[in-house]
């Protein structure tokens, strides 16, 4: 955003968010629902003090004290409360066994537990979370039912619920769904204290203030109340649609966020304050939220976010995950790294152990540990972090899986830095690891049941899942992040709605739970139309804020188009009618910078010589000559990861050491028929697949045509060997001194040609496997200039009279030579070449990135030379 704040303009912001200034259209709202809540008190002749006043949510708490105080200064003021908060403060309650906690710690055991008493064991992982969502649908219906009528309601329920036939294909959510209603009628509840007589009789009156959703308590008080019982509707007092609100049509999720910034920056420097930010989607909120606290915006979320997304429920989750039997050694270096018990230098060194010899499974690194001697930092880093996973796999209780995790934790000296995390400390207090938190967990209903670690795995995340993380704020702050339904009597100077799009603002909520039309109408569950009226009315009191800014996308990320949500098509409709253009300001505006283009690298190379050169590191200097500076001379390699997928260059590298063994037993046990050498290929091949640590399930795709290319590969060499032509070595390390240079490499294959004539040894061959498709073979000879590896393998032999070829073995089954008639010439010709090359790096001739086409496309130093960004 374009817009900043000034040091003066926060502390105007903050001056007039502490300032009793309320927005005309809410405190109109407030002085008429107060007046008649004191004309409900002074009709009764109540005392105020003795009146409770139920609001819809508890934010509103705050702002009906202040209401009051503002309206009648004078005198004695009523209770505002929730009704869960008033439950709270008449009673503390503690749920038995089998209550409804409100913890889904707790509760997800108990519907585990309800699931195996209904001899549901087999699925209680997939059915527990249906039955946590049916049962916490129904507890708000059923705990606004006395107590003593619950089992008559229960009775009229039960008619509605389908018979769970076995051989129905909803036979599971049948099920689901009685033990729900079953559980929901059973529990106790916080609120059943506010059925107690005196409870009731310590009231003069009662006020209901209603939201956007009728509160299924509201008949209940009535009936319960007589006329001391007054109901009155906030959404109806609602002031209608202030001003036009701005329309902002959005390219993308980021153009989005970004105009949603400057909106609410905007907002701040013109003196709206405080301002509502509402939280359609939690992704964008997130967005939005970096932008404003990059400008300094002190802002208090009411909302929220999912606490597993926090780095401490990661750092847990990463202890767990590297406990696991199947974990890879990426788990564990993450696990370890977490761990301020392991000096950084042994991790970083395990890890580049583990990289250079290509270990992805942790159980390959404990192999390939026991078997170096003498042991190391690295080793004994090993045999600590098995000890410790070793602590974590044996299956147990609940209690002692929580005590488990949580000496883990203290061992690899993690837990000081949880506790003095706030997202840390909630983390290990939604999981009970603490010990004034653990005391009860023994009681729970299945805590006791044996748990394996993947059972506790699953238990913790879902946890986690569930649990919110609300970060401390200011309460007297900028911008309040809120949900929609929240900005009802609230004093907001202005509002700002991002995400007003089809999908994240449908006019018509789908209502949640799998209950049918009939089960909603007689357990009072809302409707979708009741939904979609809660929806409008929300959005109607969004407009009635005196400044509105409304944000849509019209494409998501993955180029799917949107459109905007019904409710701003409806108000471009209105604005269409009544001819008056809807307002679409530019709140993002463009400056001016200077262009600073970025230049093509122009090393010079003569202060790193190269002492030893390879085939591939001279392909790079004629490929790219900074791509020789920077890999070769600098010496900077990507690191590969260690759980990749086998790639083609790993069915190369297999391939190579499967012909290496075959052709040396070959000489060694000459074989003839054709299904004798099969078979001798078929083991050579096991034998590197086991030396080598390849798993099976990796290398399925390449194993599945090793029989086509195997047989392919024997035809062609029956035919080579047919014309005298004789295997003499596989994979030879070569050198051959160059001036300063020692040219090094190792060559695939060396075959010795027939002899001219008796006494004189034939001619030698050079060969080189190459498992691309065969175009690209083919066209390596038709460039015998610009393909140097033929050529440079020639160089590493003391032979005059050479032959060389590439042969190509296709997977489908087809092994073709390529050769290379010029190979003399060729290798005379690149030593020429590589004397002069050096000779003028060593005179301090620049080395530009001169990479075109392929070269580029898969460079590990791309990102060094900067060629995305040049002028």
């Amino acid at each position: 955003p374009s817009s900043a704040l000034t040091g003066a303009t926060v502390s105007a912001i903050t001056a007039i968010a502490k300032s009793d200034a309320v927005p005309d259209g809410v405190l109109r709202l407030w002085q008429e629902v107060l007046a008649q809540i004191a004309g409900h008190i002074q009709t009764l002749g109540a005392h105020p003090t003795q009146v409770v006043v139920l609001v819809p949510y508890a934010q509103l708490m705050p702002v009906a004290q202040r209401m009051w105080a503002q309206c009648f200064p004078d005198g004695f003021a009523p209770r505002f409360e929730t009704t869960r908060n008033w439950a709270a403060r008449l009673a503390a309650w503690q749920p038995t066994v089998d209550d409804l906690s409100g913890e889904l710690a707790r509760d997800m055991l108990t519907a585990q537990s309800m699931l195996d008493r209904a001899g549901l064991s087999t699925q209680r992982d997939s059915l527990a979370p249906l039955l946590l969502e049916a049962v916490q649908q129904l507890c708000a219906v059923v705990a606004a039912v006395a107590p003593a009528g619950r089992a008559p309601w229960a009775e009229q329920a039960r008619s509605l619920l389908p018979i769970a036939h076995a051989d129905s294909p909803l036979h599971y959510e049948a099920l689901v769904a009685r033990i729900a209603l079953e559980w929901a009628v059973a529990s106790r509840y916080p609120t059943d204290v506010l059925w107690d007589s005196s409870v009731q009789n310590s009231m003069d009156a009662l006020v209901l203030l209603q939201g956007f959703q009728p509160d299924p308590w509201t008949k209940v008080w009535q009936a319960g109340r007589g006329r001391a019982a007054l109901v009155l509707s906030l959404a109806q007092a609602v002031a209608q649609m202030g001003v036009v609100p701005h329309a902002h049509a959005c390219e993308d999720g980021e153009d989005e966020a970004l105009r949603a910034a400057a909106c609410v920056l905007g907002h701040l420097q013109q003196g709206r304050t405080p301002v509502a930010l509402v939280a359609n989607d939690r992704a964008l909120t997130r967005r939005i939220q970096a932008h404003l606290h990059s400008k300094g915006v002190q802002m208090r979320d009411e909302t929220g976010w999912t606490l597993s997304t926090t780095r401490s429920a990661a750092q847990v989750m990463a202890t767990l995950k590297a406990a696991a039997w199947s974990a890879s050694a990426d788990d564990v270096l993450d696990w370890l790294k977490h761990s301020p018990a392991v000096p950084m230098a042994v991790c970083n060194a395990l890890e580049r152990a583990l990289r250079t010899a290509g270990l992805p499974n942790w159980e390959r690194v404990l192999a390939w540990s026991a078997q170096q001697k003498p042991a190391t930092e690295v080793q004994t880093l090993i045999a600590q972090a098995e000890a410790w996973r070793q602590s974590l796999q044996a299956g147990r209780s609940l209690p002692d899986w929580l005590a488990a995790l949580r000496q883990a934790l203290v061992d690899t000296e993690q837990w000081p830095a949880l506790l003095a995390d706030p997202a840390g400390a909630a983390v290990l207090a939604a999981l009970r690891l603490q010990d004034a938190l653990h005391a009860d967990v023994h009681q729970w209903q299945g805590a006791g049941r044996r748990m394996s670690l993947s059972d506790f795995t699953r238990w913790a995340n879902e946890v986690l899942e569930a649990a919110r993380y609300t970060p401390d704020a200011p309460a007297q702050a900028a911008v309040v992040i809120l949900p929609l339904p929240q900005l009802l009597a609230r004093p907001f100077a202005a509002v700002v709605l991002p995400g007003c799009d089809e999908k994240r603002l449908p006019a018509s909520p789908e209502p949640p739970g799998a209950w049918s039309r009939a089960q909603r109408d007689a357990w009072g569950l809302p409707q979708r139309e009741a939904l979609a009226m809660a929806q409008w009315a929300a959005w109607r009191n969004a407009l009635s804020i005196p400044w509105v800014d409304v944000l849509w996308r019209t494409g998501d990320e993955g180029g799917e188009p949107l459109l905007p949500s019904p409710l701003v098509l409806a108000l471009q409709l209105q604005a269409q009618q009544a001819g008056a253009p809807w307002p679409m300001p530019e709140v993002l505006h463009m400056r001016s910078i200077p262009s600073r283009p970025t230049q093509p690298p122009q090393p010079t190379g003569q202060a790193l010589p190269v002492r030893r050169l390879s085939s591939s590191a001279y392909a790079d200097l004629r490929h790219c000559p900074y791509r020789f500076f920077a890999l070769r001379q600098l010496g900077l390699q990507e690191i590969d990861e260690l759980d990749g997928e086998l790639s083609k260059r790993d069915f190369g590298t297999w391939l190579h050491a499967v012909l290496q063994s075959f052709h040396v037993d070959l000489l060694k046990r000459p074989a003839h028929t054709q299904a004798e050498r099969e078979q001798r290929m078929d083991e050579a091949a096991q034998a590197v697949t086991q030396a080598l640590g390849l798993d099976e399930s990796d290398f399925l795709p390449y194993a599945a045509s090793w029989p086509v290319l195997r047989t392919g590969y024997l035809h062609w060499l029956a035919k080579h060997e047919s014309e005298g032509v004789a295997f003499e070595q596989a994979e030879v390390s070569a050198s051959q001194a160059l001036g300063n240079l020692e040219l090094v490499g190792t060559i695939d294959r060396i075959d010795r040609l027939p002899a001219p004539a008796p006494g004189v040894p034939g001619a030698v061959m050079v060969i080189d496997y190459k498992t691309e498709s065969l175009q690209r073979t083919s066209q390596r000879k038709k460039d015998d200039t610009e393909d140097t590896q033929l050529a440079f393998y020639a160089a590493l032999l003391h032979h005059d009279t050479l032959h060389a070829a590439y042969v190509n073995v296709g997977e489908r089954g087809e092994t073709l030579p390529i050769k290379q008639p010029n190979i003399v010439a060729l290798r005379d010709a690149l030593l020429e070449g590589i004397q002069h090359d050096f000779a003028q790096i060593a005179a301090g001739a620049p080395l530009p990135a001169l990479g075109e086409g392929s070269v580029c496309e898969h460079c590990a130093a791309r990102g060094l030379c900067r060629k995305d960004f040049w002028a």
